[in-house]
């Protein structure tokens, strides 16, 4: 899929919101993520919507929690998945301020094995005025 992500710093960077419109073979996807820094925590929280559902992180409501560490963020969830409850990895990676990436995994077996099915590739790009 290619598609463009615009993200909003809110709270003085406590919190953004970064809109994703993007399109591939299986059509188009907007996807919205809401991302909520907790101080006392040190950790972040990491919802997302889609425009097709319009909740945030259907079904469960439950948000991803994870921080940085050594370079780059991890994030953890339990969602039900096909009637049965999975885990949910969420990273960030090669962080620069110009670039970085992103993966999704499942796994529904604890965590001992992960399957990759999202991976994101961001490319900073210039404000168009």
């Amino acid at each position: 899929m290619d598609g463009v992500t615009v993200v909003q710093p809110i709270w003085g960077g406590l919190a953004n919101i970064a809109q994703l419109e993007s399109d591939g073979p299986n059509g188009h996807l907007e996807l919205l993520a809401l991302r909520l820094y907790n101080p006392t925590a040190h950790q972040w929280n990491l919802n997302f919507a889609t425009s097709k559902v319009g909740v945030l992180n259907a079904p469960a409501g439950q948000a991803l929690i994870g921080e940085f560490r050594d370079g780059h963020m991890v994030f953890y969830d339990q969602e039900p998945y096909e009637g049965k409850a999975i885990w949910i990895r969420f990273t960030f990676t090669s962080l620069t301020p110009n670039s970085a990436e992103s993966e999704q995994a499942f796994s529904n077996d604890g965590g001992k094995t992960w399957e990759t099915n999202w991976i994101s590739k961001y490319t900073r790009i210039k404000e168009q005025s």
